[in-house]
């Protein structure tokens, strides 16, 4: 049940600057490969996913921090256009020690087919603390959901998951990138929503077909999520309620660019499964909301809004 009119949804993650370069086919080892265009756009997980709630009807605050450099500016301001609280966006003051911190980079290339190859330097992102977190206490507690993903430390997200718990908040946990060593709480969430790569890193086995998959849903669930999703491109996604499994078929779009596929299916999970008793319902739009985003160039420009996703759907 919602407590208030709106979703509301604290998104805890990173914010980017990204450096978007597309390309006829991504470069192999050794090889260089001249670039068709760059574009400067606002990125980052977090603040990808921030932008898709808000785009699809929540109330969203942001969390995380941003640098000392020219870049901070114009994130703060994109955030905020979309409706975005910032007041927990920290920014170094100028006499500060970490004043000479820029904010997060990604450089993300995207060739002919949507596929993209995504290079990150953390920045600010890097020493978001759980100090960071106490001062947005109440409104982690006072928000529908806690939505987080890995592009921050890995402890200052446990420490956020474990608050919200203790508050009765929902927390979505995006594992991306997926760490190569986890907490023992980890898993102890409402919901694991990974794509079959980071399921296969998470776990240690292969996630290739749809009955991998399901193999896969089950042990995260083994491990303590309460709900888990995989999301298989293609393939569709794969949802463990803990009980049942379910087989969600894929939207088919034709991919243009799927940097921010992934974050928009997490966004619009965070949203509808608020609005919803039915996560299975909720993974159907969240399905729609990521093949939405991988037909639009560029992670936050191409976020769909709620009628789009509601149009497409029907």
């Amino acid at each position: 049940m919602l407590k208030y009119e709106r979703p509301r949804v604290a998104v805890l993650g990173s914010i980017n600057l990204d450096l978007a370069i597309q390309c006829a086919h991504l470069p192999m080892p050794g090889e260089t490969v001249i670039a068709e265009s760059l574009r400067e756009v606002s990125g980052g997980k977090g603040a990808n996913q921030a932008v898709a709630a808000a785009r699809l009807g929540a109330d969203v605050a942001m969390i995380g921090r941003v640098g000392g450099d020219d870049a901070a500016v114009s994130l703060l301001k994109n955030l905020q256009a979309e409706g975005i609280d910032t007041e927990h966006v920290s920014r170094p003051d100028s006499d500060a020690e970490e004043s000479d911190i820029s904010s997060g980079i990604a450089v993300v290339m995207v060739e002919q087919s949507g596929e993209n190859s995504i290079v990150v330097v953390p920045g600010a992102n890097g020493i978001v603390s759980v100090e960071d977190i106490d001062r947005a206490a109440a409104t982690i507690q006072q928000n529908d959901v806690l939505l987080v993903q890995l592009e921050i430390p890995v402890e200052t997200v446990m420490y956020a998951c474990r608050m919200a718990r203790q508050a009765g908040v929902r927390v979505i946990l995006d594992p991306a990138p997926a760490p190569r060593n986890v907490p023992a709480h980890f898993f102890d969430v409402d919901l694991i929503c990974p794509n079959q790569s980071e399921a296969a890193s998470l776990l240690g086995q292969s996630v290739n077909s749809i009955t991998e998959a399901k193999a896969a849903s089950d042990g995260l669930i083994r491990k303590g999520a309460r709900n888990a999703i995989i999301t298989m491109g293609k393939q569709g996604a794969v949802l463990h309620d803990g009980t049942d499994i379910t087989v969600v078929p894929p939207c088919a779009v034709e991919a243009v660019d799927s940097t921010a596929a992934g974050d928009a299916f997490a966004g619009a999970l965070a949203v509808y499964w608020s609005e919803s008793a039915s996560l299975e319902e909720a993974t159907r739009f969240a399905c729609a909301a990521g093949a939405l985003a991988a037909s639009k160039p560029g992670a936050q420009p191409g976020m769909p809004g709620r009628s789009e996703v509601e149009q497409f759907m029907s």
